[in-house]
């Protein structure tokens, strides 16, 4: 049984379609992409996926289970932090024990734990205002994965830092997700920059412009790390482009 099943989802705003039966699957360690044109209702997706926008046609499967509203066993990383800029990280990353039955001392524990995790130790206690770009992402990704989901939706995660930042964090939120201390089994990131895609993942989900359709899967087979000037990276980045294009 795949971990995710997205079957046959589409999604109308009134008369207009935006979303046409789109069909993919995430199995157990797959870290999947979603490219596209701007516009052309990737991020839609993501909402229908995590259960916040219910689709007009067809179903998103957990594990057989349809998915009809939020559930602990998928999170959410957001394109812009979403920070509340009243908390400091550790009571920001404890929002996401919010609906936790364990103590207040037990949240604010494993709180910390994550923070420390994903290398923002010495900052547990720090506001936003105070942090960089990629701190302030990486206190939203500890959020996200402080409940232990098996599945972790990113919205184009990295897209709101410079290169440098993006390029850094990218690298070490693989590594992150890929240990065998953390919960999280699949990823799903919509992005529009095609060698991060590439970069990153098992399998490119390149969908096309409105109404938006998968236009093809293409499974990355290659070793990491990988290298992105070598010749089979630039041939899959050019792959996507013409997908993108034609």
């Amino acid at each position: 049984m795949n971990l995710l099943d997205v079957a046959g989802v589409s999604y109308f705003i009134g008369d207009l379609e935006i979303i046409k039966d789109a069909t993919f699957k995430a199995n157990d360690g797959e870290f999947v992409s979603l490219i596209g044109p701007s516009g052309c209702g990737k991020s839609t997706l993501l909402r229908i996926i995590a259960g916040l926008i219910r689709p007009t046609k067809g179903k998103v499967m957990y594990l057989g289970k349809e998915i009809v509203e939020p559930i602990p066993e998928i999170s959410f990383v957001f394109q812009d932090f979403a920070l509340l800029p009243w908390l400091n990280n550790v009571e920001n990353v404890e929002i996401g024990l919010s609906r936790s039955s364990i103590s207040e001392e037990e949240k604010r524990k494993k709180a910390l734990e994550i923070l420390r995790h994903v290398g923002l130790s010495g900052f547990e206690y720090a506001y936003p205002n105070a942090l960089s770009g990629g701190m302030k992402q990486r206190v939203g990704i500890a959020r996200a994965i402080v409940s232990e989901p098996k599945i972790l939706l990113m919205d184009e995660p990295f897209s709101s830092l410079d290169e440098l930042t993006a390029e850094a964090l990218r690298k070490d939120v693989y590594t992150m997700l890929k240990s065998k201390d953390n919960p999280v089994s699949s990823v799903i990131m919509v992005t529009h920059n095609v060698e991060e895609a590439v970069e990153l993942s098992d399998k490119i989900v390149v969908m096309a412009q409105k109404p938006s359709y998968v236009k093809k899967i293409l499974e990355v087979k290659m070793g990491r790390p990988r290298n992105k000037y070598s010749k089979e990276f630039r041939d899959y980045v050019n792959t996507v482009y013409k997908l993108l294009t034609t």
